[in-house]
C-alpha cells in the first residue's frame, strides 16, 4: 500500500509538472498504413521530452541555435535539429547572444571571468570550433582594473554578414573584422551630474587590432529626439532605476540599472539594400556600411553614419498621435534587435524589431518609466514611409500581475498563450518569408507564417534560465549535417519565389506550399 501511493503521488506531480498535450485526432492511427512523410505532413508533431510542441508542414527546416543564459557558471548555446533533439551544446560560456559560423563554429562570449564589470559584461569575445576548441578570442580593449576586457554585451557582428543570421550571398569573411557594442564609464554633466554607464560600438581586425571606427552613444546626446522632461529624468536618474511600485516586478526582470541611461540591445550594418541600389543619392542613409541601433530604455531606434557617426535617421522616442510614427507605427516600448532585413529574403529592406512591450520611456517622474504595456509584438515596417507591413502579436490577457508575476499560470505554448516578453527577445525573417521568433522570457521559440500560423514551437518547460536569442541556421552551417537536410542554397536555385521580395505580406501562402522547403522528409534515425 505504501508503495502504491508513492506510485499515485509520482503521476499527480508528473501531472501538474507537464504541459497539456491536445494530439490531433489523426494521430490515434487509424491511418497506420501512411507514411511517416505523410503523417507529419498532415499532423502536428509533439515531443515533451525534447520541448518541440509544434511541428507541422510549413517550416522552413534547418537547425536551431538557442542561447540559454542562467548566470556565470550555467549559461550555455544548445543547437537543436527540427524535432527538438539537441544537436551540439557548448558550455563555459555566456551567450550574449551566440552566433554560428559557417562549419559548425560559433562566436560567443566565454564564461571564464566574463561578468566581470557592470551586470552582463563580457570580458572576451570568442570564437570556438565544433567542439568547443577556442581558435579566436578578444578582450583587449578597456582598462579594467589591473586587467583589460573588450566589455562586450547585447550584439556582435562578424565581417560581410550584417545581422548575424542566413540571407542569400552573405556571407561570414573568414578571419574577417568584427563590430562589438560595448559598455564604457562616462561623466558628461550634459546628461547626467552622475557617472553613465554608456554603450560605444568600436571595430576590431582578426588581429584584434582597432580599425579606427568608434562611437560613443553620449556625443550624441542632443540627436536622440528627447523632450525636456526626459532630459531632467535621464539627469537625475538615469537608467530608470526606480520605478513605481506597481512595476517592481517589471524592473527587477528588466534590468532597471543606475547609470545604464540608453540600454542599447543590438547593433548590424543595414548590408546591401533596395533603398540604397535604387537612389544612392536620395536613399544616401541607407548605404550599406551605416549602423542601425535600438534603446531598450528610452524607445527609439536609429541608424547612425559610419563615417561621421551622426544620426541620420529615427523613429521614436515620441511616439504620440502627433507624430507620424505614433499614427502609422504605435508605440514601440523596450525594444529589441531591431534590423534591416537583409537583400535576398522575403521582406528586405523592412525592418524587422521585437517590440517587447512592459515599462520603459523617459518621462515627468524622474526615475519611472512612462509607458507601459504587458504585450509583445513582433512588426515589420516600412522605413521610408513608416508603415507596418506586417505584425505578430497573441495577447489573451489584459491583467498585468499574470503577465509578469504569474507567468506560470499562462499557456506557454501555442494559440493560446499570451505572447509577452517584458526583456531580451528577438526576431529573424527566414528564407521561405516565415518569422523566427525568441520569446526569452517564457523559454520559447517558435515559428510563424505570414499568416500568422504557428508551425514550429519549441517550449522548453524544464530547462533554466532564460533564452536570450536564438537563430535558425541552414543545413551547410552544420558540421556534417547530422540530420541530413536539403542545403539551403540549392533551395534558393530552384525557387525563385524566395528571391527579390520587397514586401513580406506579398508572399501568397500557396507559393509556400509549393516550395521545397514545405516538405518534411524523414529525419535521420540518429536523431528519432
Amino acid at each position: 500500500m505504501r508503495y502504491m501511493k508513492k506510485i499515485l503521488l509520482i503521476i499527480i506531480i508528473t501531472g501538474l509538472f507537464t504541459p497539456n498535450i491536445i494530439l490531433s485526432q489523426g494521430i490515434e492511427r487509424k491511418e497506420n498504413n501512411l507514411s511517416n512523410f505523410e503523417i507529419e505532413s498532415r499532423y502536428l508533431y509533439y515531443n515533451t521530452s525534447d520541448g518541440v510542441m509544434i511541428y507541422k508542414q510549413g517550416c522552413c527546416k534547418g537547425y536551431t541555435l538557442i542561447g540559454v543564459q542562467n548566470g556565470l557558471y550555467f549559461s550555455r548555446a544548445k543547437l537543436v535539429n527540427m524535432k527538438g533533439k539537441i544537436v551540439n551544446r557548448w558550455f563555459n560560456i555566456f551567450p550574449f547572444p551566440v552566433k554560428m559560423l559557417p562549419d559548425g563554429e560559433i562566436l560567443v562570449g566565454r564564461n571564464t571571468e566574463s561578468i566581470t564589470h557592470n551586470e552582463g559584461d563580457i570580458k572576451e569575445l570568442s570564437q570556438l570550433d565544433w567542439n568547443g576548441t577556442v581558435i579566436w578570442t578578444f578582450s583587449d580593449m578597456f582598462e579594467y582594473g589591473n586587467d583589460k576586457s573588450a566589455r562586450q554585451h547585447h550584439d556582435f557582428q562578424r565581417e560581410d554578414n550584417p545581422v548575424g543570421y542566413y540571407a542569400p550571398g552573405q556571407d561570414f569573411v573568414s578571419q574577417g573584422k568584427t563590430l562589438i557594442l560595448g559598455h564604457v564609464d562616462v561623466n558628461n554633466t550634459e546628461i547626467s551630474n552622475k557617472t553613465i554607464q554608456d554603450d560605444v560600438i568600436y571595430e576590431v581586425d582578426w588581429e584584434g587590432n582597432p580599425t579606427g571606427f568608434i562611437w560613443y552613444a553620449n556625443e550624441h546626446f542632443d540627436e536622440f529626439g528627447f523632450s525636456d522632461e526626459a532630459k531632467e529624468s535621464i539627469y537625475k536618474h538615469p537608467g530608470l532605476a526606480r520605478p513605481n511600485v506597481y512595476w517592481w516586478k517589471t524592473a527587477s526582470l528588466q534590468g532597471f540599472l543606475e547609470n545604464d541611461w540608453l540600454h542599447i540591445n543590438s547593433v548590424s550594418r543595414l548590408g546591401k539594400n533596395k533603398w540604397y541600389d535604387e537612389d544612392p543619392i536620395n536613399y544616401s542613409i541607407f548605404n550599406s556600411e551605416n549602423l542601425i541601433i535600438d534603446s531598450r530604455h528610452a524607445n527609439f531606434i536609429v541608424i547612425i553614419d559610419y563615417e561621421t557617426g551622426n544620426i541620420l535617421w529615427r523613429v521614436g522616442p515620441d511616439f504620440s498621435n502627433d507624430t507620424i510614427e505614433g499614427q502609422k507605427i504605435g508605440q514601440i516600448i523596450g525594444p529589441h534587435n531591431a534590423h534591416i532585413i537583409p537583400d535576398g529574403l522575403p521582406g528586405a529592406g523592412n525592418i524587422l524589431v521585437f517590440d517587447n512591450g512592459g515599462a520603459a520611456g523617459y518621462g515627468n517622474i524622474p526615475g519611472q518609466p512612462n509607458k507601459f504595456r504587458n504585450y509583445s509584438r513582433v512588426i515589420e515596417f516600412n522605413p521610408i514611409t513608416k508603415e507596418i507591413v506586417w505584425e505578430y502579436q497573441n495577447k489573451k490577457t489584459n491583467k498585468i500581475d499574470l503577465a509578469f508575476i504569474f507567468n506560470w499560470k499562462i499557456k506557454h505554448w501555442g494559440e493560446d498563450h499570451h505572447f509577452f516578453s517584458p526583456y531580451v527577445s528577438s526576431a529573424q525573417r527566414l528564407l521561405n518569408g516565415n518569422t523566427l521568433i525568441t520569446e526569452g522570457f517564457s523559454r520559447r521559440v517558435f515559428e510563424v507564417t505570414p499568416e500568422k500560423e504557428i508551425v514550429w514551437d519549441y517550449y522548453k518547460y524544464l530547462d533554466s534560465g532564460i533564452f536570450y536569442r536564438a537563430y535558425r541556421v541552414p543545413h551547410e552551417w552544420v558540421s556534417k549535417n547530422i540530420a541530413g537536410y536539403s542545403l539551403w542554397k540549392n533551395i534558393n536555385k530552384n525557387s525563385n519565389f524566395l528571391l527579390n521580395q520587397n514586401s513580406h505580406s506579398s508572399i501568397s501562402q500557396e507559393s509556400l506550399v509549393n516550395s521545397k522547403l514545405q516538405s518534411i522528409p524523414n529525419e535521420s534515425p540518429l536523431n528519432n
